[in-house]
């Protein structure tokens, strides 16, 4: 049909393509000609599932078809199926090329299938094959694309994952036509003229079931047990220079064939005639059932989640308050020494894990950062500042949505990297780019089960190993371990990188609230409302999504979490106890004055004289802290309480340090006489230089610590003389944002990516298999070469016919392209057309087009 002419403000004409699954004129062969015949939702979903196919967008469908094959693409597409399609792309491979659609099914089900969710599920995991272009032809002519055969195909370097070993006109191929002949003979066969008949030959002889079956009951028992211990896999194994009676015996037949010096192997179609002719030990047509199930009450579960969220928030609080006023230093190499980390969870409470996960996720959520000073120290962000006022369930969110999005992880932390360095808690090297897709993966499997429901570890790594199989199983051999393959055990250990990531999730989920018991909180399921849907590709969500799910997490987490208090219960043990969470001003204003002494359902502070003096070095005096505790104590203030302020207070100041080397300054020449006499001040090098004045040799802050641990309460003043005030939130970071995920390969394109890169590869592939009618002098290259005259009057008659054309175009960097265009307008010395190639209304120079063609046939 003739094209009609665009007009100049649309999109331009639609490519019609044949619906999914209708029959084509003839069958495709090539994977770029059955990509041709491919509606465009089909085209789409191609490049959502594999997007690296997608950059830079193939300029036409042979070059998607042939990036579609390289070695990379495959391997990350393979490595991206499930258990049981896996296993079929595995059978394809030891499969004859092309594989009728029959022969594969009793590879996978055997001669006489016991399960029948094998059938139901192949044409599933064929489709899924085909959809991402590991497979194409039709039902009766299946072929795997050649560069997965080479992954999955057995060799004597990479045994295939079925356990099977090559053919029998694989394992012959250099064997001498008089060994053959020999082999043939002892299998009871004819002779033959020549090699290829007689590999025939025995071939046939090993795919009969009947004669097959009949050879080997004439086999010796010994011979028997051989065969046994090869079938499954490992297909080799070794000889001595004289086998013996039984191995000989074998041998003579072809039921072994050499391998190499002292080795040999099972051909692979006497390894199917013992199985039954099945390619799997165990296929697994469906994914592992979750269960059982352990049910816990749903309310229990949704408390005391929101009470470890709550511990949660204090702990980051504790960890960043702790680091206020002078973190540890960045080492050279970047994150914290083992001496911080050991350090910071003493002070926290909890493991080294435990501290190392918490600081990541500080860091994660862009509350944590390097200072960048000389001596570089890690500080709370100004960011943290805002995150304090923030209501308690937005403060949770705040955190949870950043360790779900995180590719940074605390699990390797104190493992050693590739060139034997310990990995430090904040250092470079913890990206691990599939952890936020496993974290919601993890959690999407515990939101499936009833509200309360759990299950163990292993039934959830169970799971996740048949969706995404460990990598060793598409990249060559049969890793140890592997589920399916041959006399494997039914569970790999957890060394592969998704099952550590599963498991660090589950330990991270329990700690920061997510979940509880191992059941998944309802909180914790309104978070998964991003991230994709079951059955895509998972993506990373995008800001608006995280919002939203954030937004119903704190709706559901908010009328769990206790509501801060505004007052404690003084005691005279010089106590306080706080029964539950205090306000923000009453929480940070009673840190000050008093010492955390215990945690848990209520909170024990102690004052003490050293707590007492924070205060005071606050800017706090003696009458603003009684009127403190008055206001906000449900009990009288005692007595021993007012009297430790009162006598801190009086001694508070009376002492002066500033910088000279440092100086201690004193009305009271008496107490600067008891300082030079105490041996304590040795250490301070102290030295009167007046009556009320001595120097000392280290600086200021080494001599404050020093008097106050001699007992006296000095007091930093400034160059002026003024009493200097210290306040714990000296000390912050510049600007910081949170550090940038790793992404895992290239993101997962939108839509409206996904529709122009489609229509750029039809329009290119049409401008380069159409059919042209051919020009007066033709170019070299294929370009079309016609006068100016020429070009100006083929293509006003384009404009006037409506028709679609081939030209030749050279831009202004001088690079010379094909192009098919329908000319709307000339004028000016340009052509305004619309270009099938970019899909867009263009205007070019008549002087750069160097030739135009008329198409054979105008189909666009």
């Amino acid at each position: 049909m003739t094209t009609s002419r665009p007009e100049k403000h649309t999109s331009g004409p639609r490519t019609e393509r044949a619906p999914a699954g209708a029959p084509s004129a003839a069958p495709a062969r090539t994977l770029a000609e059955e990509l041709r015949g491919r509606p465009d939702d089909s085209l789409a979903a191609l490049l959502r599932a594999r997007p690296d196919l997608l950059n830079p967008v193939p300029g036409d469908l042979t070059q998607l078809a042939t990036r579609a094959g390289t070695r990379a693409s495959v391997v990350r597409a393979l490595e991206r199926l499930d258990r049981f399609t896996l296993q079929v792309a595995e059978a394809l491979a030891v499969a004859p090329d092309p594989c009728p659609y029959a022969t594969l099914d009793a590879l996978m089900g055997g001669d006489a299938p016991e399960d029948p969710r094998i059938a139901a599920e192949l044409p599933r995991a064929v489709a899924a094959l085909r959809d991402q272009a590991l497979v194409w032809g039709a039902e009766d002519q299946l072929r795997l694309v050649r560069t997965v055969r080479e992954l999955l195909a057995p060799s004597a370097a990479h045994p295939s994952p079925t356990g099977l070993g090559p053919s029998v006109a694989e394992a012959t191929a250099g064997m001498s036509p008089g060994r053959v002949q020999q082999i043939i003979a002892a299998a009871g066969l004819p002779a033959t003229h020549d090699p290829v008949t007689a590999v025939a030959a025995l071939t046939e002889l090993f795919e009969d079931r009947a004669r097959m079956s009949a050879l080997l009951d004439t086999a010796p028992a010994e011979a028997t047990a051989v065969l046994g211990r090869l079938v499954w896999g490992p297909p080799y194994g070794t000889v001595t220079a004289e086998p013996a009676a039984h191995l000989r015996w074998l041998l003579d037949r072809g039921l072994l064939l050499p391998a190499g010096p002292g080795s040999v192997l099972l051909p692979r179609e006497v390894a199917l005639h013992l199985r039954a002719g099945r390619a799997h030990r165990a296929p697994e047509p469906v994914a592992p059932e979750l269960a059982p199930v352990t049910e816990h009450s749903p309310r229990v579960v949704d408390a005391t989640a929101a009470g470890q969220a709550f511990t949660a928030l204090t702990t980051v609080e504790d960890l960043l308050k702790g680091w206020e006023t002078g973190g540890p230093l960045v080492l050279r190499a970047g994150g914290l020494s083992v001496r911080d980390l050991k350090r910071t969870a003493a002070a926290l409470d909890a493991t080294e894990q435990a501290a190392a996960f918490w600081t990541e996720l500080a860091y994660a959520a862009g509350l944590l950062a390097s200072d960048g000073e000389v001596d570089e120290r890690y500080a709370p962000t100004p960011a943290y500042d805002e995150w304090l006022l923030l209501p308690a369930e937005q403060r949770w969110t705040r955190l949870a949505t950043a360790w779900l999005a995180a590719t940074r992880t605390a699990g390797p932390v104190g493992g050693r990297d590739a060139k034997a360095r310990t990995l430090a808690a904040l250092g470079p090297d913890l990206d691990r780019a599939p952890a936020p897709e496993v974290r919601h993966r993890v959690l999407a499997l515990l939101a499936t089960l009833p509200q309360g429901g759990s299950v163990t570890p292993e039934t959830l790594l169970g799971r996740l190993r048949w969706e995404r199989p460990p990598r060793g199983a598409v990249t060559g051999g049969a890793p140890a371990g592997r589920p399916g393959t041959a006399g494997a055990p039914p569970h790999a250990p957890h060394d592969d990188l998704r099952s550590r990531l599963a498991l660090w999730t589950l330990t991270e989920a329990e700690m920061l609230g997510v979940t509880n018991r191992g059941a998944l909180t309802d909180h914790g399921r309104a978070l998964l409302g991003a991230g994709g849907t079951e059955g895509a590709p998972w993506r990373p969500a995008g800001e608006a999504e995280l919002g939203a799910a954030a937004v119903r997490a704190a709706a559901r987490l908010a009328p769990l979490l206790p509501e801060p208090l505004d007052h404690v219960l003084l005691q005279a043990d010089l106590t306080a106890v706080a029964p539950g969470p205090l306000r923000r001003p009453l929480a940070q204003t009673l840190g000050v004055l008093a010492d955390i002494e215990s945690k848990g359902g209520a909170t024990v502070y102690r004052f003490t004289p050293g707590s007492v003096r924070r205060a005071l070095d606050a800017g706090r005096t003696a009458t603003d802290l009684k009127t403190f505790l008055t206001e906000h104590s449900r009990t009288p203030v005692p007595q021993p309480l007012s009297y430790l302020i009162d006598d801190v207070a009086r001694r508070h100041g009376h002492l002066r340090v500033g910088a000279a080397s440092s100086y201690v300054r004193c009305d009271d020449e008496a107490m600067l006489a008891e300082i030079l006499a105490d041996r304590r001040s040795a250490p301070l090098r102290p030295r009167r230089l007046a009556p009320t004045v001595l120097a000392a040799q280290v600086p200021p802050d080494a001599l404050l610590d020093g008097l106050r641990a001699m007992g006296y309460a000095p007091a930093a003043e400034s160059a002026e003389g003024d009493v200097v005030v210290t306040r714990a939130d000296a000390h912050r970071t510049p600007p910081r944002t949170a550090p940038t995920p790793v992404p895992e390969g290239p993101p997962v394109p939108d839509p409206t990516l996904l529709g122009a890169a489609v229509r750029a590869i039809r329009a290119g592939d049409m401008a380069s298999t159409a059919e042209r009618k051919p020009t007066a002098a033709p170019a070299s290259g294929g370009l079309p070469r016609t006068t100016s005259a020429d070009t100006l009057a083929t293509v006003q008659a384009a404009v006037l016919t409506g028709a679609a054309v081939w030209i030749g175009y050279v831009n202004a960097e001088g690079a010379a392209s094909q192009r098919v265009i329908a000319p709307v307008r000339v004028e000016g010395g340009f052509v305004t057309a619309y270009d099938h190639t970019a899909d867009e209304i263009r205007t070019y120079p008549l002087h750069r087009i160097t030739g135009v063609a008329e198409l054979v046939d105008d189909t666009v």
